[in-house]
């Protein structure tokens, strides 16, 4: 059964669902899901995102490693937690770049999708995570015999969630918090509906359906966008401040990083629907959330001033001005002059060269990949 299926089934046994299910469904249902059948990034594939544009994104992300690995004074093991891994195009491109911390490393990709994780053993080499992160004590201590031993690293392993035991080290989250399941809302006349999913009675197709929202739900939607006018409709975006809570408290200290599109909830109470709420397919821009369950990537701008009710991020920058802070300028000029003494030649190094540059320029374009922010929260 497809994700239409599946819809139209929860549908005729409980009458219109909340948006958020219906999310939950298109992009996540087991054997019917846009990413539970293998929709995903890359240049063939749905969407592109920076780890996938090349190899820059990621030797940016080693030289961050290494600072904070330093900052946290250079612990061994060193956990990093790549959330919505993939197929592991960040992790391949970080260990390619062979940063300092390398040795100590302990790079855990957590993805939900079980296609996604059949796939990483293409790009990187996968341990069971006992291994990679050995026995744990009664205490969160290791044990003695753990089979993991200092400067024998990197190591990684694939999970299909985070992990259940605390830690110390980094949690990076590229793109996707943006697709996380959310409630839609919108303002009526007399205060706030909710945006329901339901079938038509003549087509069979999906359609629309408002409800009023729940009165804890409307209290929300008042504080995070009070002057919405009528018509106007928001995400409260649940989903991503439980995931932002449940990464804090397992961080015994360390960093959380996130990278997405980010705006405040007034911002997009500010703009039309289809600004801040896409789809993709192929490439390209999809159709309507609603159209083609499981087909289409469906994506929602991240709301800050709803992570910030958690906790306030201790950075909130541009991506470009992130990859300069952690030496993308550096790589940039080392390309550049590798562009110069090969380019008559056309060598491979030149040619890798020339990339590089190009790289460079789409990942801090402001109109593309440089609309990014880095997120991050500093623990411990």
């Amino acid at each position: 059964m497809g994700a239409m299926g599946v819809v139209q089934g929860r549908v005729r046994r409980l009458g219109p669902i909340s948006f958020e299910d219906y999310l939950d469904i298109a992009l996540y249902e087991p054997e019917a899901g846009f990413y539970s059948t293998g929709g995903g990034a890359g240049r063939h594939g749905d969407f592109l995102t920076s780890p996938e544009l090349g190899p820059l994104f990621g030797a940016v992300i080693g030289r961050a490693l290494d600072a904070w690995w330093s900052e946290l004074g250079e612990p061994d093991p060193f956990v990093v937690v790549e959330a919505a891994a993939g197929e592991g195009s960040l992790a391949a491109a970080v260990l390619a770049a062979a940063p300092r911390c390398a040795p100590a490393l302990r790079y855990l990709l957590v993805e939900r999708s079980e296609r996604m994780r059949q796939r990483q053993p293409a790009r990187v080499a996968l341990e069971p995570s006992s291994v990679v992160l050995g026995p744990r004590g009664d205490e969160g201590e290791d044990d003695e015999d753990s089979s993991t031993a200092a400067g024998d690293g990197p190591r990684l392993a694939s999970l299909d969630d985070l992990p259940a035991a605390p830690f110390s080290g980094v949690v990076l989250a590229n793109e996707l918090l943006d697709n996380l399941p959310f409630t839609l809302l919108e303002r009526s006349t007399g205060g706030w509906d909710e945006v329901r999913v339901g079938e038509s009675t003549g087509s069979g197709g999906l359609v629309e359906f408002l409800a009023p929202a729940p009165t804890t739900l409307a209290s929300l939607a008042a504080e995070l966008a009070p002057d919405a006018d009528p018509g106007v409709r928001i995400p409260v975006q649940r989903r991503a401040a439980e995931w932002l809570r449940k990464v804090l408290r397992l961080l015994r200290g360390g960093r959380v990083v996130v990278v997405d599109y980010v705006a405040t909830t007034a911002e997009l109470a500010s703009r039309p629907q289809g600004e801040w709420l896409r789809t993709y397919r192929s490439g390209g821009p999809g159709g309507h959330p609603l159209d083609t369950p499981g087909a289409q990537d469906i994506t929602c701008e991240v709301c800050v001033d709803q992570l910030s009710r958690v906790r306030v991020p201790t950075s909130n920058r541009p991506q470009a001005e992130f990859l300069v802070a952690h030496g993308l300028a550096q790589l940039v000029d080392e390309a550049k002059d590798a562009w110069l003494r090969g380019a008559a030649g056309g060598g491979l190094e030149a040619l890798r060269a020339r990339s590089r540059i190009d790289e460079a320029a789409a990942l801090t374009d402001p109109s593309g990949l440089g609309a990014f922010r880095v997120l991050e929260w500093v623990t411990g």
